[in-house]
């Protein structure tokens, strides 16, 4: 194995298993829960948005592409994943009309294990062009995972999942994420897979700043409001730091 797919394999296995972390929610109450949740969330956006923007943006520049194409990418993954994105909601709200908890759960699965092998494809893309590009772009999904992870496993449950049931059924949809990184290697012996660093970058920005910053946005709460707002920094500090720290 080359050390890029030991990486990729590494890294698509460790993601998956942070699928596990959602059992945490069986040992916390509905308030302990919310209480850690949120904060969570607000890290996960700052670290998902510097992450793009002080390390998938810039190799984007400089992986030989045009500004042009770079830019036009990045719109167009945007495009792409607010078009997914809608479909999805789509058929949430089409199947709620029925009342029926059991597919909503399934809908949970399938979204969440393709939001996981579009990861895998682009973060397999950065360990392709720079390893250290793509521990960077794992660390800042591994940080968006935790919340959704924790917030997937509690709304299986709450749909009549079992337990063990709920928990093996959530790793499963997190293992797409490794497809995703050995597609996106097999695919680069006959492409340059260079575009997928924009596509990244979008994903990263999409998730943060469309899913992630309007959860933290519904709280009237000053003290919570302002817990929320220094995670967010936390995270977009952390990247900042990072990218410091390698001579960026």
């Amino acid at each position: 194995m080359t050390p890029t797919l030991i990486w990729i394999v590494g890294g698509g296995v460790l993601m998956s298993a942070i699928a596990l972390v959602g059992s945490i929610t069986l040992l916390l109450s509905e308030r302990a829960l919310e209480r850690i949740l949120l904060p969570c969330v607000a890290f996960a956006a700052g670290s998902m948005i510097g992450g793009a923007f002080f390390h998938m943006l810039p190799a984007s520049l400089a992986s030989g592409m045009s500004e042009t194409a770079v830019y036009v990418l990045i719109v167009s993954g945007f495009t792409t994943f607010f078009a997914l994105e809608q479909f999805l909601h789509w058929d949430h709200c089409h199947r709620a009309q029925s009342s029926c908890k059991k597919p909503l759960t399934y809908l949970v699965l399938v979204g969440d294990g393709l939001h996981n092998f579009l990861g895998g494809l682009a973060v397999a893309g950065a360990f392709i062009i720079d390893i250290r590009l793509g521990i960077i772009a794992w660390l800042a999904a591994a940080a968006h995972e935790v919340p959704q992870e924790l917030g997937d496993f509690a709304v299986l449950i709450h749909g009549g999942w079992g337990r063990m049931q709920a928990l093996v059924f959530n790793v499963l949809s997190a293992l797409t994420f490794l497809v995703g990184g050995l597609v996106a290697y097999t695919a680069s012996f006959r492409f340059d897979v260079a575009f997928l660093i924009p596509f990244a970058a979008c994903n990263f920005l999409y998730i943060g700043a469309v899913d992630l910053i309007p959860e933290l946005k519904q709280h009237a709460d000053l003290r919570a409001n302002l817990v929320h707002f220094a995670a967010f920094v936390m995270g977009v500090g952390l990247l900042l730091a990072v990218r410091i720290g390698l001579g960026g």
